[in-house]
């Protein structure tokens, strides 16, 4: 379904009163609004077309109705995030769950949304049906040549797939690893990855980026072939300039300083960007911001710190996408509410005074520097995120439009109750 421009308009005229009175309070006292508002209308976060059907868990899944059974209706539920919220303006795609049969429809059919096509995702984590070699005891670290060929031949496909949409990155995370001691060569494995990566490397046209994602653990358990930031750095150095890490913020070890961790990636100036989620005790991937909001200000924090200071672009020269599981939520609204929850702690960061927190650190005044990001953190700003939204052509409150309108129902009455979407 398409969102009328008209109902958006009669939804923010109802609400429009109430938000003035918020946002002419907050506005008076920040001197830099409009400089922030303009950064808001213009970041956008990536939809993962995986991210747009029910999640669940290794038993069971309770899909809600209306779940999208094409590629088609998966960028028609991106389009309508995007129409809700302004920030969702374009879609990653995960192949072979997401492969287009006539390319130049695809595109026309995200453009006449506004949409572009993010990263795409090659996925080597588990067996197709008309796979030949199976990826059991892992794929580009695999102890098998044979193997290795087919997931580079993979990833290359990816590629192409990409290429012919216009995207720009290849993203890789790979399930490679040992569940038990002894099972693999830690040494070898790394040097097969870092070979089938150079050739997936080289495949890569001029414009385009890899990004190279990480994991703690899951699905193996004793050791992961590519199991945190300092490998994937070490792939992502070892492969040339158009290579970078990929931070998940759920693929850390528990109480992991993830905001020092991105700190010094984009230092090195090998951050690739964010899959945005949240959890509680591993690789839950919740709602972005449910958990833990002060981790994910702190982030944003270092990020329009380290960006600032290397002069980069805030909504073009990092990738940012969620890769979220919703389990017994609808998946529209939890992903309305971690793009909220990404803009919210964006916008915290860009009110922080700069200048009072550099003085602060370089005088040791660890009490002002703390009040400094508290009162950032504290100050309730989403007036301001409600205002760029409006002013970008989205709704003041979309979870609100979303329930109003029954725009759930409406995807079960053209879609039926009992489909899945496709790849999960």
């Amino acid at each position: 379904m398409k969102i009328p421009r008209n109902t958006i308009d009669l939804h923010n005229e109802k609400l429009y009163a109430a938000h003035k009175r918020k946002f002419e309070f907050i506005a008076a006292e920040i001197p830099q609004i409009e400089s922030i508002i303009q950064k808001l209308v213009e970041f956008n976060v990536a939809i993962p077309s995986w991210a747009l059907g029910t999640g669940g868990t290794r038993f069971g899944r309770f899909p809600g109705g209306g779940e999208p059974r094409s590629i088609e209706e998966k960028i028609d539920d991106v389009g309508l995030l995007h129409a809700l919220n302004q920030s969702s303006g374009s879609i990653s795609l995960h192949i072979p769950w997401d492969i287009p049969k006539d390319y130049h429809s695809i595109q026309q059919h995200a453009a006449s949304l506004g949409l572009r096509f993010d990263a795409v995702n090659s996925n080597t984590f588990q067996d197709q049906p008309d796979q030949q070699l199976s990826y059991k005891f892992g794929s580009l670290h695999n102890v098998d040549k044979n193997i290795r060929k087919q997931a580079i031949a993979h990833n290359i496909e990816v590629i192409n797939h990409g290429i012919a949409l216009g995207s720009k990155a290849l993203t890789v995370w790979l399930s490679d690893g040992s569940s038990f001691p002894g099972q693999l060569n830690f040494r070898k494995a790394f040097q097969h990855t870092l070979e089938g990566l150079q050739e997936v490397y080289t495949a890569l046209p001029v414009d385009w980026k890899i990004f190279i994602e990480y994991k703690a653990f899951e699905p193996n358990f004793y050791s992961m072939t590519v199991g945190d930031w300092g490998q994937s750095l070490l792939y992502a150095n070892k492969l040339g300039p158009k290579a970078f890490t990929l931070v998940d913020l759920g693929h850390h070890l528990p109480n992991a300083n993830i905001e020092q961790i991105v700190a010094l990636l984009l230092m090195e100036g090998k951050l690739a960007g964010f899959h945005f989620n949240d959890s509680k005790y591993g690789d839950d991937d919740l709602t972005v911001g449910s958990i833990k909001p002060y981790q994910l200000f702190l982030i944003f924090n270092e990020l329009v710190e380290g960006m600032d200071a290397r002069g980069l672009d805030h909504a073009k020269d990092l990738g940012w996408m969620i890769d979220a599981s919703h389990n017994v939520k609808d998946p529209l609204e939890d992903l309305l509410q971690s793009i909220e929850a990404i803009m919210i702690a964006y916008t915290q960061a860009l009110f922080i005074d700069r200048q009072k927190l550099n003085t602060a650190q370089f005088s040791n005044d660890v009490v002002a520097a703390q009040e400094i990001l508290q009162h950032a953190f504290r100050s309730d700003l989403r007036p301001i995120v409600a205002e760029a939204r409006m002013r970008a052509g989205g709704a003041l409150d979309p979870i609100g439009y979303f329930r109003e309108n029954k725009v759930r129902q409406t995807l079960i009455n053209t879609r039926g109750s009992k489909n899945i979407a496709t790849g999960l």
